[in-house]
């Protein structure tokens, strides 16, 4: 790895992080860099516009680049572009809205968001970013993940986001298996108060899990007395045919073990 590209990697990841803007002093002790170096790599990662600094508190926070390189990776971004029919089917199905996630690292990406069909206020989600543990695009991902890989994000961290999230290996391991005899995930108020989910996981052409689709909304919609068997279909029926929009033959299985 050239040592520079990665600390100016680590400097974006510390910047995307909840502390939105840093300065030098406190981005060199955060990482365990000398401040000349945090310096130097920001005036250059500044002058590509990747990143910015307030003119009145002299702190930097991340750039318009950003927002480009951003917009560049959904647009390329494969699922995304071939859940577009899928979700929108979906959300017009449920009257709900639709999610579609992918799993980098302990979270849930969200690739594409279709709104719910009424005149509602909404605000775009893609873009966001989820504990894979507390939403059912996550929950229905890592179910299906090899055992070795589903350890490790069995193994945390678990933050807990409410009084309602599972943060403990047996309660999840309890949960993926469930989601597995089932062929969906349930979340129920265990990332925000008040907001459900129900999901089902993708598959390409090598049976390998690459993301889920599903349905967002409040919970007394979703979880009325628990998920209503037409729309655990409906959820189901698109990413069947989601996968086959990706190549897959038929649903994959868990490996022997997992």
């Amino acid at each position: 790895m050239i040592q520079s590209v990665g600390r100016a990697a680590r400097i974006l990841k510390a910047l995307g992080s909840e502390s939105a803007r840093l300065g030098v002093t406190e981005l060199a002790e955060r990482l365990g860099l000398a401040k000349a170096t945090v310096y130097g790599l920001l005036r250059t990662l500044e002058a590509h516009q990747l990143v910015e600094q307030d003119t009145e508190t002299g702190k930097y926070r991340l750039g318009p680049a950003l927002l480009q390189l951003g917009n560049a990776f959904l647009d390329n971004n494969e699922l995304r572009a071939r859940s577009l029919l899928w979700a929108e089917t979906l959300a017009g199905r449920a009257r709900e809205a639709v999610h579609v996630g992918v799993l980098y690292g302990p979270n849930v990406l969200l690739v594409h968001h279709v709104f719910r069909p009424d005149n509602s206020l909404q605000i775009l989600q893609v873009g966001a970013s989820i504990p894979w543990h507390a939403c059912a695009l996550g929950k229905a991902t890592v179910a299906y993940l090899d055992p070795d890989a589903r350890a490790e994000l069995l193994a945390g961290p678990l933050p807990r986001l409410t009084g309602r999230t599972l943060t403990t290996r047996e309660l999840l391991e309890a949960e993926l298996e469930a989601v597995v005899a089932s062929g969906v995930a349930v979340e129920d108020q265990e990332a925000i108060v008040g907001e459900a989910g129900i999901a089902a996981a993708l598959f390409d052409n090598r049976g390998a899990v690459v993301g889920a689709i599903g349905l967002a909304g409040p919970v007394e919609r979703l979880l009325p007395d628990g998920p209503a068997s037409e729309t655990v279909a409906a959820v189901k029926e698109a990413a069947r045919g989601l996968s086959r929009e990706l190549g897959a033959g038929r649903p994959a299985v868990p490996r022997a073990g997992a």
